[in-house]
């Protein structure tokens, strides 16, 4: 590959010795990983993998797996038994430490493995708003969230200041995720090296600031922000967080564990920078088995100066009485009914968690788990519904080997013929629910969705 002369100039004057390992990874294959759902997959997947896996150090769920295993076109996947996610971009979810019942917030949250990897945290309890300002990749987000079988996120479409207005003071943990120069991806992205330049790092720099000001905003007291990057630009790292510092002087870095064989920031590289970036995270590829990242770790002292948060109240949803079509669904189909705040966004029906903040103004693409749409006096559930529900929480449901021609066929849209009581079934794929399909007179009417479906 060939790097840019001025990003090898720096690079070369940062780790001086170790350049030349350095420039050499830009050789070696990248390291291919994806992550466990453990929403989702059992404590016995390891055992009847059909991929090869091998951990991932500094993430509890991450895998690597070897070349040619192609997972991403295996029955799992679909189900969401997994997330295909880049090695040292597992690192920073890991670091929030996000728990069940707090409120989080992914503020640049596309494609959507920080946020699905947070969730995993947050076990399905409290409330996840991930947040993306593009509409296109925010699609691509909620798509990723469904996927996963995920209930408790809130996915947005705003810009930083706009929830900073809304959400003062509001969330416990802050996952900002930062747009950068890519460099830490050169390797696997070669668009990102050729528009590579100095001055993307500075206009990557800047708005970098003006992200974690307004994520500055929206903390609690006593609470944390962790800003990654993946490039190795000082002035978006060690830079970043320094002057963020300077402007927000009740936080602090937080000392974190480094593992396998990460390195501390270099405060060195940054003019005025304190001996506390130390205490920041760096991964390098001729270091450990992972692309270039950096992650740093801050906390809000508690009894800083701050507004108090504006929402006391959560959303009170749509009365019991608007909900017949779905109550008649779930008795019929259900083994209990869903917990949660009802929604109802023109004829779709979603289900938000408890304490959802009021919605109202905000961008939202999915607010909560989309559980189906209204129709002429029937409820017609959702492809997320099926994902999101196990085998034990369904009235009826039929169970087919991943590799299966069953299998494929329903993944290519088609008919299959079985025979039982007639009614809604979710379909499982080794035990794992992958959609809908709904049998009568012998045929299980496939319910896949079309766009998902494979030629």
């Amino acid at each position: 590959m060939k790097l840019p002369e001025e990003f090898k100039t720096r690079m070369c004057g940062m780790l001086k010795e170790e350049y030349a390992a350095f420039e050499a990874s830009y050789d070696c294959k990248s390291s291919q990983a994806l992550r466990l759902n453990p929403n989702k997959a059992r404590e016995d997947f390891l055992k009847n993998s059909p991929f090869a896996l091998e951990a991932v150090p500094w993430a509890k769920n991450g895998y690597y797996y070897k070349e040619g295993s192609l997972p991403g076109k295996h029955p799992y996947h679909a189900a969401g038994v997994y997330y295909i996610q880049e090695p040292s971009a597992m690192a920073p979810a890991e670091y929030l430490c996000a728990r069940p019942g707090e409120r989080v917030l992914d503020l640049c949250a596309a494609p959507g493995g920080k946020t699905t990897q947070i969730a995993a945290h947050m076990q399905g309890k409290g409330v996840l708003i991930s947040n993306e300002i593009h509409p296109a990749r925010a699609k691509i987000l909620s798509e990723n969230v469904e996927r996963m079988g995920i209930g408790n996120v809130i996915v947005t479409n705003e810009t930083p200041k706009k929830l900073s207005e809304i959400f003062t003071g509001y969330f416990d943990k802050i996952l900002v995720d930062a747009p950068c120069s890519g460099e830490g991806m050169f390797r696997k992205n070669e668009a990102a090296c050729e528009e590579w330049s100095l001055s993307q790092v500075h206009t990557c720099a800047q708005r970098q600031d003006e992200i974690l000001s307004y994520a500055a905003q929206m903390l609690r007291c006593g609470g944390r922000i962790v800003y990654s990057t993946c490039t190795f630009a000082p002035e978006e790292n060690e830079g970043t967080v320094s002057r963020f510092l300077k402007r927000f002087p009740e936080f602090d870095i937080c000392p974190v564990k480094k593992i396998d064989k990460m390195t501390g920031g270099n405060p060195q590289w940054v003019s005025g920078a304190s001996d506390k970036m130390k205490d920041t995270v760096r991964l390098f590829p001729h270091k450990l088995r992972g692309e270039g990242h950096y992650l740093a770790v801050l906390e809000k002292k508690e009894g800083a100066n701050q507004n108090q948060e504006i929402f006391s109240m959560a959303e009170t949803g749509i009365p019991e009485k608007n909900l017949c079509l779905f109550t008649t669904f779930w008795k019929e189909n259900l083994i209990q009914k869903p917990e949660g705040i009802y929604l109802a966004f023109g004829e779709n029906l979603y289900l938000a968690p408890k304490q959802t903040p009021p919605l109202k103004g905000l961008k939202i693409l999915r607010p909560g788990l989309h559980l189906g749409t209204n129709k002429k006096n029937r409820f017609e559930p959702s492809h997320a519904l099926a994902l999101f529900l196990k085998e034990n929480e369904v009235c009826r449901s039929i169970n087919f080997s991943a590799d299966s021609d069953e299998i494929r066929a329903y993944l290519n849209g088609q008919s299959i013929s079985c025979e039982g009581e007639k009614g809604w079934y979710v379909v499982l794929a080794d035990g794992y629910s992958i959609g809908w399909g709904k049998l009568s007179g012998g045929m299980l009417k496939n319910h896949y969705p079309k766009g998902l479906r494979r030629p």
